[in-house]
């Protein structure tokens, strides 16, 4: 049986998963992310440690690998990746090289988004938008059906849209990002900053806020309504049919979903003269940039696949006729 893993690697971890055909996850191997301020090699060897605890003996069909940052129109390098070592980095041809396995490489987002569109939360609509949030916000445009990579393959980092003028320093070298107001590092610093716990984690203060504490419920409230800011934005740029919400921080559901489904229609324009599109949470949840790295890998060696019958076929003089 054919063995196609999928790799999401983000601001803090490495996740990696082997996916079925129908997108269910069969194992998954996690390793944490060593940060921005390494080698890129010690991000590659996280990957790799994540691979071949999932592979074993076996060979790996492909490998999908959903990376947090901006990855070239053609698939082959990340360009940028303000919380990881990458700049302009080949990174698939050298862990293809590497693991002597076909690899495919997008956008953690994009992957995410290929995945919901798959088996989860976009289902039939045609016209989507995808926001992750996680270490920071990762975001993917779904047109007619299809994920729209834009140009440079760069379309959807909503996360570096300016949102406050001469705000705070981003990690991606602006000033005033979304992503510092509305992701996990927003809301841990949103705690740490009212009740100097200096070590509380984002699922922490999700048991807290559940729980009723007032800080992190007040840590939610900020988050949820900047994000629903956000996407009021979106919504005026690309008129979605439904807006999903993944990455580990849409674990919090209606904490987070609550005050943003508020602040977004208060923020729309128009709002009473327009069909608002729901804010859901992805219905993979923080495992969707893993399954649909798998699911493109997946496709892309079918593909493979088809090309190269029809080239032996060709070449017997049997391929079939029009």
């Amino acid at each position: 049986m054919a063995l196609f893993i999928g790799v999401d690697i983000g601001g803090t971890k490495v996740l990696a998963a082997a996916v079925s055909s129908t997108g269910r996850v069969l194992r998954t191997a996690r390793r944490s992310t060593p940060g921005r301020q390494v080698e890129a090699q010690l991000i590659e060897d996280a990957l790799t440690e994540a691979v071949e605890e999932i592979a074993g003996v076996r060979r790996p069909s492909a490998i999908g690998i959903a990376a947090a940052g901006f990855v070239d129109a053609q698939g082959e390098r990340v360009r940028f990746a303000p919380h990881l070592p990458w700049r302009d980095e080949g990174v698939r041809a050298r862990l293809a090289e590497r693991w002597s396995a076909p690899v495919v490489l997008d956008n953690d987002a994009n992957c995410a988004a290929r995945a919901e569109i798959a088996y989860g939360a976009v289902g039939d609509a045609q016209h989507a938008l995808i926001v992750t949030l996680g270490t920071g916000i990762g975001g993917a445009v779904v047109l007619d059906g299809a994920v729209h990579r834009g140009y440079n393959g760069m379309a959807g980092e909503f996360g570096h849209m300016q949102v406050v003028p001469n705000g705070q320093a981003c990690e991606c070298g602006g000033i005033g990002c979304w992503e510092r107001y509305c992701s996990g590092n927003a809301l841990v610093r949103h705690v740490r900053a009212n009740n100097g716990a200096d070590d509380v984690t984002g699922p922490e203060i999700t048991e807290a806020a559940r729980a009723g504490d007032p800080v992190a419920l007040a840590a939610f409230a900020s988050v949820g309504e900047w994000l629903g800011i956000g996407v009021s934005n979106l919504v005026e740029a690309f008129d979605p049919e439904i807006v999903v919400v993944g990455g580990g921080l849409s674990a919090a559901d209606d904490l987070l979903l609550g005050p943003a489904r508020v602040a977004m229609r208060e923020s729309l324009v128009g709002a009473d003269h327009r069909v608002v599109p729901p804010i859901v949470r992805a219905g993979l949840g923080p495992e969707a940039g893993a399954v649909g790295a798998a699911y493109l890998a997946r496709e892309r060696f079918r593909s493979a696949g088809t090309r190269a019958r029809a080239r032996r076929q060709a070449a017997r003089g049997t391929a079939p006729r029009r």
